[in-house]
């Protein structure tokens, strides 16, 4: 399979402690990926630097062979976020909110319009529809939105945008059960726009629900800034998990206090 994204004994140090230690992955086209671990094992840092926001103490990030640090704004955007805390846009509609996702296929002169009427309302009502929210909250502000209304708000942005690779970071957290399973649905569905393309080729998904594996065809695992695991998720086995989050619950209990 194509490879859309490679990491290369990437490492990332803060003042205190490594954050990532000599992490190498592959994405190919096609998977779809969840990332597990134990809260502060690095999952959200990971994708900060796979998305080209946050650049490694060391190592290489590759775009399709390219540093993702050299590639050029249109070619950014094939790359999609969903982050955990959204980034809407609080001053902004539903619809212009949509569009951001266009920023990377747009001129600068189309963006400043948006900011005074939003533009390709067609465009952004399909992706309203596909994201699953009713097309009457189009014209509405996002403070008015609930949290899931929110969630999908970001999620149609994506749609906008249409990348070849979509990181989500924690997009389940903090939502009802059955709300969980409708999302999970919607993003990994290769879903067509209104362009014609589908959603991603890949999608890599940060947990804090390990019981969701099963959706997913591969599962990287860290801890400590370390992959401790890469394997399809069929081969994942509870005592897998078990193992996974003790030993990380028992090293911060026996590590020595300051």
């Amino acid at each position: 399979m194509t490879v859309m994204l490679e990491l290369r004994d990437v490492c990332l140090t803060s003042s205190d402690s490594p954050r990532l230690n000599h992490v190498s992955l592959t994405f190919r086209a096609g998977e779809t990926i969840a990332l597990i671990g134990p809260s502060g094992a690095g999952k959200s840092t990971l994708l900060s630097i796979a998305n080209g926001s946050l650049k490694p103490s060391s190592g290489t990030v590759l775009w399709q062979g390219t540093p993702v640090h050299q590639l050029p704004r249109r070619q950014r955007r094939r790359i999609g976020t969903l982050w955990q805390d959204l980034h809407l846009v609080e001053e902004l509609s539903v619809a212009q909110n949509i569009n951001c996702g266009a920023l990377g296929r747009r001129s600068l002169l189309w963006a400043l319009a948006n900011l005074l009427v939003p533009l390709e309302r067609d465009a952004c009502m399909t992706c309203l529809k596909q994201a699953g929210l009713q097309q009457d909250l189009i014209d509405r502000s996002v403070t008015t939105l609930s949290g899931g209304q929110r969630q999908r708000v970001a999620l149609a942005r994506l749609f906008r945008q249409r990348p070849d690779l979509v990181l989500a970071d924690e997009p389940l957290s903090n939502l009802d059960p059955a709300l969980v399973q409708d999302l999970l649905n919607t993003l990994l569905r290769q879903t067509p726009t209104s362009a014609g393309d589908i959603l991603a080729s890949t999608t890599v998904v940060c947990l804090h629900r390990p019981d969701l594996i099963d959706r997913f065809d591969r599962v990287i695992a860290l801890r400590d800034g370390h992959v401790v695991m890469d394997a399809p998720s069929a081969s994942i086995t509870t005592k897998d998990l078990d193992v996974l989050y003790r030993a990380s619950s028992e090293g911060r209990r026996s590590a020595p206090k300051p």
